[in-house]
C-alpha cells in the first residue's frame, strides 16, 4: 500500500500565511523590563497566611493562655483574639521557615555528598 506524500503535508499556519507583515509585527518586544512580581507574592503570602490565622484562631473553643517570648507578656485568647492571631501567624511563618531552610540544608548537602 503505497501512500502519496503529498497528503502526508502539514500546514503549520491556520491563516496560510494570510497575514500582513505588519500584523506579523504587532508582538514584538517593546523593550520594557517586566515587573518584578517578588514584592507582589511575598505580600499576597503574607496577607493569605494573616488571613489563615485569624481564621483558625476563630476555630478555638477553649480559652488559650499564650506567652510572647518572656513570661511576663502572657496573654488569654478569649481576651485578646487579635494577638492570638498574630501569636498563630508567628507559630505559621516559624514552621514555614524552618521548613525552607531544612530544605536549603537538605539540597546543599545533598549536592555535596553526591551517591
Amino acid at each position: 500500500m503505497n501512500v502519496d506524500d503529498e497528503a502526508k503535508k502539514v500546514i503549520w499556519s491556520l491563516q496560510n500565511n494570510k497575514r500582513s507583515e505588519a500584523e506579523r509585527n504587532v508582538f514584538e518586544p517593546t523593550g520594557k523590563k517586566p515587573m518584578n512580581k517578588n514584592v507582589v507574592y511575598i505580600f499576597s503570602a503574607i496577607g493569605i497566611t494573616l488571613l489563615m490565622s485569624f481564621a483558625l484562631s476563630q476555630f478555638s473553643k477553649e480559652a488559650t493562655y499564650f506567652c510572647f517570648l518572656i513570661e511576663n507578656f502572657c496573654f488569654n485568647s478569649e481576651e485578646n483574639p487579635i494577638a492570638y492571631a498574630f501569636y498563630i501567624f508567628m507559630n505559621l511563618w516559624i514552621l514555614i521557615l524552618g521548613i525552607g531552610i531544612a530544605y536549603l540544608i537538605g539540597k546543599k548537602l545533598g549536592d555535596r555528598f553526591k551517591i
